[in-house]
């Protein structure tokens, strides 16, 4: 039997509160430090142990820049997390993310923005870098160096990796949570302790290695800063705040969703990126400004060189990295895993059917991974295959963004945050007799709407009033200008040509290429769309099997 499978239940259910206290806790869903966990272990990968250096070289060496830019990066986020947090507290709270949002904000033609969602999410949505990033340092930790990205060693225990983490999820999803809990927390702990070596560096009670730090030189530089430069860093600097949306795809396995999404939320990720910025400061204390400029990937070793010596940083390092990653494919793959379900629910997938069985959504997460892993020849194709996946989401962003104007601007139309009283409910109910079901067939082999995945929740939202209206927000015009602008930024940028001699001129892949395919998953969702209602009429037609048209999930 999967554990996995057990259903969702809410706590105030009328089947809830008939169920033994033994019953009960089989519905216990996550609680607020899984939240954060889910928040921090995505949020936190290896980004802030390597970008920061390059970001500095992007941003010539001039700390006042630099440091300007990782306050604009933090507030983008913020921007983004506010209207995250207006959509899902004027929808259900049920997992899947932005395909709800987007749902609301374009319902016709039915079903079309939940395919091109679902390619982006599917196919792009693997856990391939930080797998094999986890690989890479634990094979460095125990002395094995790679210099490749094709490696097949660092392959292998990728794989191995990614498998650990979805075999968890669906053998022992309670010790998965617990897992990613403890790993959120240690992340947490790491950069609360580069931060207080920082201060003691600073305050001169810990001696640094030779070099003089960046920190005392706080004036701007002189040297010509290119905008093309400073674009690049800024888009380096949102994309490693990349997950502060992770608990959104997870709702409906959540224990009190509205303190999640008004209180854990937002302290995730307002600590995230408080921790970022203060560790990139006690990184501009501890390393000289040359080091900076040229430490390649991997600032924090340089930083815990300086601190403990060579042989502690070459060894430890690679460890705390390591356990950064598989913190991140946890929880990757656990949100992932879900969101893949709903999507086959609302019968947006090939064999949608199939893929409403969360363990097989989850060995679906697990096989473009490992796809992902072993298929490209080269580093240079693996790198941009595993970058690709940010690039469609800032396109998902802008039609989010959008749509949350229009909505607004037609509140009473649409109904969008108009009568206080009377807003639809979040939770799920079930009725008594699928709790029946569930006590004669055990969770496995529960799901709702296995029968008919068109299913809709529109009718039981409307007769679903909740008693309480202080879940009404209202996302202020000043940061939905900034989310929208910002993500336009971030989708033309990679049109643009870089400066020749720069790396991203000599890059073996066009500049374009990137931009291009990325927007082509997309593409490909609607062509998907189009071909599959068109075949649906032609056989039905034709040999008068299945239906006249693909059916859908209705609008929220």
């Amino acid at each position: 039997m999967s554990p996995t499978l057990i259903p969702s239940i809410s706590t105030e259910s009328d089947v809830y509160s008939h169920l033994s206290a033994k019953e009960r806790r089989k519905y216990h869903k996550l609680s607020s430090l899984s939240c954060m966990s889910l928040i921090v272990n995505k949020m936190i990968g290896t980004g802030i142990f390597s970008t920061p250096s390059i970001i500095f070289q992007y941003c010539q060496g001039s700390v006042p820049i630099y440091l300007t830019l990782w306050l604009v990066g933090g507030i983008i986020i913020m921007s983004g997390l506010l209207i995250f947090l207006e959509f899902s507290l004027n929808l259900p709270f049920k997992n899947g993310g932005e395909k709800n949002y987007l749902l609301r904000s374009f319902p016709n033609p039915n079903g079309l923005i939940g395919c091109i969602y679902s390619f982006q999410m599917v196919l792009l949505g693997f856990s391939s870098g930080n797998s094999f990033a986890f690989g890479k340092y634990i094979l460095f930790a125990f002395g094995y160096n790679s210099k490749s990205d094709t490696d097949w060693n660092v392959k292998i225990v990728g794989v191995l990796c990614i498998s650990a983490c979805i075999w968890l999820h669906i053998k022992y999803p309670n010790q998965g949570t617990q897992l990613f809990n403890f790993l959120g927390v240690f992340k947490i702990l790491i950069l609360v302790l580069i931060i207080f070596i920082g201060g003691l560096a600073f305050a001169g009670v810990i001696d640094v290695e030779d070099g003089t730090p960046v920190a005392p030189t706080l004036v701007a530089s002189e040297i010509h800063q290119s905008p093309y430069s400073i674009s690049i860093a800024l888009l380096e600097i949102i994309y490693s705040f990349k997950g502060w949306e992770n608990a959104n795809y997870v709702l409906s396995e959540v224990s009190d969703p509205y303190k999640v999404l008004t209180v854990v939320a937002p302290l995730a990720v307002v600590v995230t990126v408080l921790l970022y910025f203060f560790v990139i400061l006690s990184y501009l204390i501890v390393i000289p400004k040359e080091e900076m400029m040229n430490s390649g990937v991997l600032v924090a070793g340089i930083f815990f060189t300086k601190i403990f010596g060579e042989n502690w940083a070459s060894r430890v390092l690679p460890i705390l990295i390591a356990l950064s990653n598989l913190g991140n494919v946890l929880v990757v793959s656990f949100a992932h895993g879900h969101v893949n379900q709903e999507l086959a629910k609302s019968n947006y997938l090939p064999f949608s059917d199939y893929f409403t069985n969360l363990n097989h959504s989850l060995i679906l997460h697990w096989f473009i991974t490992v796809l992902v892993l072993v298929a490209p020849p080269s580093s240079a194709i693996y790198e941009f295959v595993v970058n690709l996946y940010i690039y469609p989401g800032t396109w998902i962003n802008i039609l989010l963004t959008l749509g949350l104007i229009y909505l607004k601007c037609n509140s009473d139309k649409e109904r969008w945050g108009v009568d206080q009283q009377q807003i639809q409910s979040n939770l799920q109910y079930q009725s008594i007799e699928d709790e029946e079901n569930i006590e004669e067939d055990g969770p496995s082999s529960y799901y709702p709407d296995d029968a008919d995945t068109s299913f809709t929740d529109f009718d039981s939202l409307l007769s679903q009033p909740l008693s309480s209206s202080k879940r009404q927000f209202s996302t202020p015009g000043l940061f939905i200008g900034i989310f929208l602008l910002a993500n336009i930024f971030l989708a033309v940028l990679p049109f643009i040509p870089p400066p020749s001699g720069s790396s991203a001129a000599k890059s073996p892949i066009p500049y374009w290429v990137f931009p291009t395919v990325g927007t082509g998953v997309l593409v490909a969702g609607g062509v998907w769309f189009y071909a599959r209602d068109w075949y649906n009429s032609f056989a039905y037609r034709k040999y008068g099997t299945g239906s006249p048209e693909v059916k859908y999930e209705e609008h929220l």
